[in-house]
């Protein structure tokens, strides 16, 4: 049987190694003295931005955003957001919507309420802020400025030469704490990770498409380089997805 399982390529490992089984669901408690933070900080962070209030952005409606989803691509590269835009788009994909005890719910939802997902930001051209790597705090809803510099070009890099990377106005980076989710779910809190990102990609989908923006998910890219853009050491903490943001091309 061993022999069996280690002929299986990584995919259908993880698949099988993650089952949930009656046989594998007993034994484990959790332990509460030792549960990670579900906030990330940087002490050493090169400044921190507060983020405007993203109010009610329009009054779109769902079922249009819905049918008019798409992934675009095309981008208007000398046209710059507005700080008041991006923090709503920060809001709709981790935004606090409510407080339970310890637990800050948000406007996705996440496995256990652990919330392992961190969101970086590689900013090109928004107004109010320098172009640079940022870390978004949704419990502080604020940025923290992680190093100076466009690094647009090195996200484009990354992402396999894609150059949506280079031409948007900011990209989403979104990377698993993963000790966050395994200390409930063990080798299982690796799939929900996948699932949580998928929820929040998606609401940026339905936001920019709201406030008449392009968003486009990248899932392809050099793992080990974007873990160094965002300054991770690529096992306790790793990239899992991109999202390009920018003002179509052609539209006011």
């Amino acid at each position: 049987m061993a022999g069996k399982t280690n002929s299986r390529r990584p995919g259908e490992r993880f698949h099988e190694e993650t089952k949930y089984t009656p046989q594998t669901l007993g034994g484990h408690t959790l332990d509460w003295n030792n549960q990670p933070s579900p906030f990330k900080d940087h002490p050493q962070a090169l400044g921190v931005v507060a983020l405007p209030d993203p109010g009610a952005k329009g009054t779109a409606n769902l079922w249009e955003q819905l049918y008019r989803r798409r992934s675009r691509r095309t981008y208007e590269v000398h046209t710059s957001l507005d700080l008041e835009t991006l923090s709503a788009l920060l809001w709709a994909t981790q935004g606090v919507t409510a407080r339970y005890e310890q637990t800050l719910f948000r406007t996705a939802p996440s496995a256990g309420g652990l919330y392992p997902v961190e969101t970086y930001l590689s900013v090109r051209l928004v107004e109010g802020l320098q172009p640079g790597m940022y870390h978004f705090r949704p419990h502080h809803f604020d940025l923290e400025l992680l190093r100076k510099g466009d690094v647009s070009r090195m996200v484009a890099q990354a992402a396999l030469g894609q150059h949506i990377g280079a031409e948007a106005q900011v990209t989403f980076i979104w990377s698993a704490v993963v000790r966050r989710s395994m200390w409930k779910y063990r080798q299982r809190a690796y799939r929900y990770i996948y699932i949580d990102v998928g929820h929040i990609a998606q609401n940026l989908y339905l936001a920019g498409e709201a406030l008449g923006l392009g968003v486009c998910a990248v899932g392809a890219f050099f793992d080990d380089l974007v873990n160094e853009l965002i300054g991770v050491d690529g096992r306790e903490e790793f990239a899992i997805y991109l999202d390009t943001v920018g003002r179509i091309a052609g539209e006011p």
